[in-house]
């Protein structure tokens, strides 16, 4: 007599022998987008080979899709998904409409700190790109699979598409050239033919109202003056200038800001100690001839005349005669 061996675990398992495994998958439901412009936004990057002209590279191309309109709000190739790309990026998309409510992204290395391979994020251990979101107060949100990233990986499929034949037709061979067609030609076309009015006409973005954005999408990195007056970073040895009222520098906690161009900078609170390249050679320093000069037209101290304060006219008592000599 011959069983299954269907038939034999299913006896097993009622007997109590075997465990019961857990039931594969469950129903999901897709979300529904969010209402506003500017609500949430989601950043991804995809490598591909996307220049045919170049076959042997792979380039990353950087997106950031608005999840109310599906419209595609920067596109650009990247040798590599960093932290100075996504700055970019960033800094692309703030300045031309504010900040958002929230960034979805994926788990990636540049996005987040992840102890354990597959386990959740450390929320208390942020990255620069961690760092600058919090600082500009918008919500990160970092995805746990590819499924929850549907609209950029929908995205992604999209432009893969099109995207490398319109290069190839157009005779592109460079990044620079093929940024220059994104921006000219790809996101408009795209956004005609796959963008919708948002289900709330109200705008969630936030203006920016002066916020230095340079300032904050930068890697910083906390440091100590030695005694020499040098800080070190990354083996550069940033030579820091004597202060106007300072001895010396030594021993001071200061700030090292990368831009996205490499550009070194040495920050003591709001006081900048020094400019430097890539190489750690000083650069020159930009200093207002005003001080204030930094500051709005109606906070500047102005110069008011001094009120004139009349004299006081000293009291001359009345004369006495003069007697006779002796």
């Amino acid at each position: 007599m011959t069983l299954s061996y269907s038939f034999v675990k299913l006896a097993l398992q009622e007997a109590g022998l075997v465990r019961k495994g857990r039931a594969r998958g469950r129903h999901r439901r897709r979300r529904e987008p969010r209402a506003c412009f500017g609500e949430l936004l989601h950043l991804d990057g995809s490598p591909h080979p996307w220049l045919r002209r170049w076959p042997d590279a792979r380039q990353t191309l950087l997106t950031v899709l608005d999840d109310a309109t599906k419209r595609l709000l920067y596109a650009a190739l990247w040798p590599a998904e960093t932290t100075a790309a996504v700055f970019t990026a960033l800094h692309a998309v703030f300045t031309a409409g504010g900040l958002p409510i929230a960034l979805y992204t994926d788990r990636a290395g540049w996005a987040f700190h992840t102890p354990k391979a597959g386990g959740p994020v450390d929320r208390t251990h942020l990255t620069q790109v961690g760092r600058a979101l919090a600082q500009l107060g918008i919500e990160h949100i970092g995805a746990y699979s590819p499924e929850a990233r549907g609209r950029s990986e929908r995205l992604n499929r999209t432009v893969q598409g099109r995207l490398v034949n319109e290069l190839a037709l157009a005779g592109i061979s460079t990044l620079a050239a093929a940024n220059a067609y994104l921006a000219e030609r790809f996101l408009p076309d795209y956004n005609d033919e796959f963008a919708h009015p948002p289900a709330d006409p109200t705008s969630a973005f936030v203006p920016l109202h002066g916020v230095d954005l340079d300032a904050i999408l930068c890697e910083h990195e906390a440091r100590t003056v030695g005694k020499d007056n040098v800080v070190t970073l990354d083996e550069l040895a940033l030579q820091v200038a004597r202060q106007p009222g300072r001895r010396t520098c030594a021993g001071l906690r200061v700030t090292v800001r990368r831009d996205v161009h490499g550009v070194l900078s040495v920050w003591h609170g709001p006081r900048c100690f020094g400019r430097y390249d890539s190489h750690g050679q000083p650069l020159a320093l930009d200093r207002p001839k005003n001080a204030r000069a930094h500051l709005p037209q109606d906070r500047r101290s102005t110069p008011h005349p001094r009120p004139r304060i009349p004299r006081r006219k000293r009291r001359s008592s009345p004369r006495l005669p003069k007697g006779p000599r002796d």
